[in-house]
């Protein structure tokens, strides 16, 4: 007999307690604070780094001034967006007070060698702004060794009243950066010079181009941003140079999430440069001061490649923090190595060493809201009021280049002058006016290169034979191969001939018994006409 025991009643508990209004909302509270907390580990962000500023993204492409051959930034085919860079205004090596272009050109050689006043003045007639960038890598910048205030004001001055800037951007890397000293002074003339631009009625942007890692700057690029605000430099913002990473910042396998960790760093260092300095210091204001400048295809350190996916999510990171500077290094380097067949991998200053299509960077960051293309600038130019010389104004003692001539063979990048405007011949081409159909592109016959600048005169012309030449007399006959002096100026003769005056007209007709032998400088090689030609290139 199986024996059930009965289960013993449990003693009575009091009934639970009611929670009150207060408590329920006190825990909702604490959920709500759990649940972001959560939310933020989970995200791996915090809120400065989720804010953005109301700042419109503009993408203005950095163009290396001195590198061979020189790039056409100034037509709409080569340069879609209207307004660049020029890099780089340093120290002259012999003259550390006078600003020159990387150690190459002063600002009037470039003149004369590059026709940089001419395809500025170009560009900016089609409603594009040029922008003047000191410093960069491989040389002095000009607060390191120009040590006297005013001349030091002066030589940050030069260019940017000469190329009508409205902005600019200081490039501070290696030795330079480290100079204490030099980031004192720069930041004394800098402040100097916007004040003097303000009170011109003309305000001048500043930017700091500056390293960064995934930290953000490093120790010595925040000196040098707290140099600049301490003088009261009203600065524009922080540009990033989100390139060359090195080891251990992980480029080499995620260069798009390298370069987004350093922006965000960087902006968060914004944030309390400009707390400290007593400006607007949100973290939706320190995005606006921020800039991204990567270095597109490979980098110098090669392990590192930055493709047109990277371009495309960073155009998008852009948008989504209100990012408002955009540049690339460089326009030069914004196509495919090797043409039909990539070259994949190469390191060079003319090209970017991944597959991409001509440009395609630089059509991707265009898109950016605040940028103004190349065809919204014509649109611009083309309802401004036009006016053109006529041809009787084209004087030859003041044409840097020599006069068109209808009869005269051009071969290609032979330079000219015609209706106040300075043009290059695309290809061989003889009887074809510049400045007709298809005058801005690359395939077309003339290209333009800029207005006659002011003050220009007659290039002084280049002997190609130093001898000793008799005088050419209308009484003798010469034969071929007979040498003269008409003018101070050697001839050589093409044949038989007497009586016929030599000509001083370049380049030399064919056609007539005086071959010059004499050229202007930077005059293109002489070739027998093959059809269309183009000018070879070759790295810096």
């Amino acid at each position: 007999m199986v024996i059930v025991k009965e289960k013993a009643k449990a003693p009575l508990e009091p009934p639970p307690r009611e929670l009150s209004a207060i408590r329920v909302v006190v825990l909702l509270v604490v959920l709500c604070a759990v649940g972001f907390g959560v939310w933020q580990l989970a995200g791996k962000e915090t809120p400065a780094a989720s804010a953005k500023s109301d700042a419109v993204p503009v993408y203005s492409p950095y163009v290396d001034v001195t590198n061979t051959p020189i790039y056409p930034f100034q037509l709409p085919s080569s340069n879609p967006v209207s307004s660049v860079y020029l890099a780089f205004v340093v120290s002259d090596a012999e003259e550390p007070c006078t600003p020159s272009w990387g150690n190459f050109y002063t600002l009037d050689d470039a003149e004369q060698g590059l026709d940089l006043d001419a395809r500025t003045a170009q560009l900016r007639s089609q409603g594009g702004s040029v922008m003047i960038s000191y410093g960069g890598q491989a040389n002095t910048e000009l607060a390191v060794d120009c040590t006297d205030p005013q001349q030091l004001q002066q030589a940050y001055l030069e260019p940017i009243e000469r190329y009508h800037a409205k902005a600019i951007d200081l490039d501070v890397e290696g030795a330079n950066l480290a100079d204490a000293a030099a980031n004192t002074r720069r930041a004394k003339a800098i402040a100097a010079v916007q004040k003097q631009r303000a009170a011109e009625g003309k305000p001048l942007k500043v930017w700091m181009t500056l390293p960064v890692a995934t930290s953000g700057l490093t120790a010595e690029g925040i000196a040098a941003v707290q140099a600049m605000l301490k003088a009261g430099v009203k600065l524009e913002g922080v540009n990033a140079m989100t390139m060359d990473f090195g080891p251990g910042e992980g480029a080499a396998h995620d260069m798009i999430g390298t370069i987004e960790r350093a922006l965000v760093a960087t902006q968060a260092q914004v944030q309390t440069l400009w707390r400290a300095a007593g400006l607007p210091s949100s973290a939706s204001a320190a995005w606006g001061h921020v800039g991204v400048t990567p270095m597109i295809g490979v980098n110098d350190v090669t392990t590192e490649r930055f493709t047109t996916k990277d371009a495309r999510e960073l155009a998008g990171f852009v948008k989504q923090r209100g990012i408002p500077r955009v540049s690339i290094w460089s326009l030069n380097r914004d196509q495919q190595c090797g043409g039909a067949f990539a070259k994949v991998g190469e390191l060079s200053n003319t090209c970017s060493g991944v597959e991409q299509k001509p440009l395609e960077f630089t059509h991707i960051f265009s898109e950016l809201r605040g940028t103004k293309t190349a065809h919204r600038a014509e649109a611009e130019a083309a309802s401004a009021p036009q006016t053109h010389p006529s041809p009787e104004a084209d004087d030859p003692a003041k044409s840097p280049y020599p006069i068109w001539r209808p009869a005269a063979a051009y071969v290609a990048g032979y330079k000219v002058v015609w209706q106040g405007q300075i043009y290059q011949a695309g290809w061989w081409n003889q009887g074809t006016p510049p400045g007709t159909a298809a005058a801005d592109s690359p395939r077309g016959p003339w290209q333009p290169i800029g207005p006659v600048p002011a003050g220009s005169h007659a290039p002084k012309l280049v002997r190609l034979d130093q001898g000793d030449h008799p005088a050419w007399s209308p009484a003798k006959v010469y034969h071929e191969g007979d040498r003269v002096t008409f003018e101070k100026l050697p001839y050589r003769a093409r044949w038989y001939t007497q009586g016929e005056q030599p000509l001083a007209e370049l380049p030399s007709d064919p056609s007539v018994p005086w071959e010059p032998l004499f050229k202007y400088p930077g005059e293109p090689k002489t070739t027998e006409p093959t059809g269309a030609e183009t000018t070879a290139g070759a790295e810096r």
